[in-house]
Formats: structure tokens, C-alpha cells, sequence
């Protein structure tokens, strides 16, 4: 009984390693994803905003005339 339970431990913990391992990366590579979308979303609204800022300096140089 012994030595089954050596042989039941020596197969089942690097399964339980490799598991907790892959489950690990796995939730690494998701916080990525989302940290380079919040990114993404940041740039998208500052290009959206350039478009304001020039017609600002428009009336604003026009103003200035």
C-alpha cells in the first residue's frame, strides 16, 4: 500500500505542477492582453482628440487676427 501511494505521488504531482504552471501563463498572458487594450484605447482617444485641438488653434488664431 505504501508503495502505491509513492508511485500515485511522484505521478500525480508534476501533472498538479504542470497544471498549476500552465494555468499561471495563462492568467500572465490575460492581464496582457488587457493592459495592451487599455493602451490601445488610450491612443485611439488621444488621435480622436487632435482633430478638437486644431480647430481650437484655428479660432483661436483667427481670433487673434
Amino acid at each position: 500500500m505504501f508503495i502505491f501511494a509513492v508511485i500515485a505521488i511522484v505521478i500525480l504531482l508534476p501533472i498538479i505542477v504542470m497544471i498549476m504552471l500552465y494555468n499561471g501563463l495563462i492568467g500572465l498572458k490575460n492581464r496582457v492582453d488587457a493592459t495592451l487594450s487599455g493602451i490601445d484605447v488610450q491612443l485611439k482617444r488621444r488621435y480622436d482628440l487632435i482633430p478638437n485641438l486644431v480647430e481650437t488653434v484655428k479660432g483661436y488664431a483667427a481670433h487673434e487676427k
